[in-house]
């Protein structure tokens, strides 16, 4: 079992704790860029949507496990993201500027919501962002002119420097690049003032205003952050499907991402991988099971939500700190071998927060 005993300050700040973090990281990057190769295409393309899940993943994170901001409304800005990016992929933008606009447009969208939320807490911020999710999907809807309306709208491929990225391989590879990116730029927030003062918002308002913290500028500034890493998810998105139209972005893709990090561990950067592994991967498993259940079950319309719906709540019985919190476990026990205590975590409940999650 691995102790770091730390002698500065700064060591606490480090981007990774040990070199042995950073050498298992470097050969996941390693073994990522090489999947391409022995993967067949179907697993490539599932590595995609993964890749895009973890992007408006991280963002949510940020809001709700990072500050303590519940949302039910975030395909909204997944929405706002993809229809920014279709129409100006369609406009002959270039394909970074126009990504820069999906992230802009979407994080101003997040000031919008997260102005008026600055006076909700709880089941009303939920339900504020809730509305503000329908309110995004009705003016997709009535907007035909830009968006199409219902009838939808065709995105066009990635363009850079005069070539067309629209394979599933170039999809693969720019997926990993921004999430790679998005990660770093993850992790830098949270080592910042920024990323403590968001801590601090969720562990206790009063006292992080005690010690100086801008309680409504930060919330508006997660909502922001939040909003902009899902444009550019968002962005992601449409060219990944090549269409996209207003009922892609209900509640229900909304609620999708709220379990996306319940499920992997709220509170965890690496939660956010395994919530968008987990909800790419259940779709397929129900799919491959359907053979083996009775015929009216097996083309009920409702089985995939059921499982959905019954996945997360045992997770919230059986296991609150969600896949990260139990390969914790799992790590530790394999530690401590044989001399693991049964009621190891079950002190946890008394802890801070911040303390749980290492």
């Amino acid at each position: 079992m691995r102790f770091l005993f730390k002698t500065r300050y700064a060591e606490d700040l480090r981007l990774f704790k040990h070199d042995g973090q950073r050498f298992w990281y470097a050969l996941l990057l390693a073994a990522l860029l090489l999947a391409p190769a022995v993967l067949p295409g179907n697993l490539v393309s599932q590595f995609t949507f993964i890749f895009i899940y973890s992007i408006v993943g991280l963002g949510l994170m940020l809001l709700a496990g990072y500050t303590g901001q519940m949302s039910i409304g975030h395909a909204a800005f997944l929405a706002v993201g993809a229809y920014t990016e279709a129409v100006l992929a369609a406009m002959g933008w270039p394909f970074v500027l126009s990504m820069a606009m999906a992230a802009l447009l979407s994080a101003g969208v997040g000031v919008i919501v997260g102005l008026p939320a600055l006076r909700l807490k709880g089941i009303y911020l939920s339900i504020a962002t809730l509305a503000f999710g329908f309110i995004i999907e009705e003016v997709i809807t009535r907007w035909d002119s830009v968006t199409g309306g219902s009838a939808g709208l065709k995105v066009a491929p990635i363009t850079f420097f005069g070539e067309r990225f629209n394979s599933a391989l170039s999809q693969y590879y720019i997926g990993l690049a921004f999430t790679t990116a998005a990660l770093f730029v993850m992790l830098n927030l949270l080592r910042s003032p920024s990323g403590r003062a968001f801590i601090a918002i969720r562990d206790s308002e009063t006292s992080g205003q005690s010690m100086g913290i801008h309680v409504a500028r930060f919330k508006t500034l997660s909502f922001a952050l939040s909003a902009a890493f899902a444009g550019v998810g968002g962005a992601l998105y449409a060219h990944r499907i090549s269409f996209i139209s207003p009922e892609q972005f209900t509640v229900v893709q909304s609620i999708e991402l709220l379990m996306l990090i319940v499920i992997g561990g709220l509170g965890s950067i690496h939660g956010v991988f395994f919530g968008a592994v987990f909800m790419i991967a259940l779709p397929q498993l129900i799919a491959a099971v359907k053979d083996y259940l009775p015929g009216d079950m097996a083309s009920s319309a409702g089985l995939q939500p059921l499982a959905f719906g019954g996945v997360l709540l045992a997770f919230l019985l059986f296991e609150p700190m969600g896949l990260y919190g139990r390969w914790l476990k799992i790590r530790t026990y394999l530690e401590l071998f044989p001399y693991y205590r049964r009621n190891m975590f079950a002190r946890q409940r008394s802890y801070q927060k911040s303390e749980r999650l290492k």
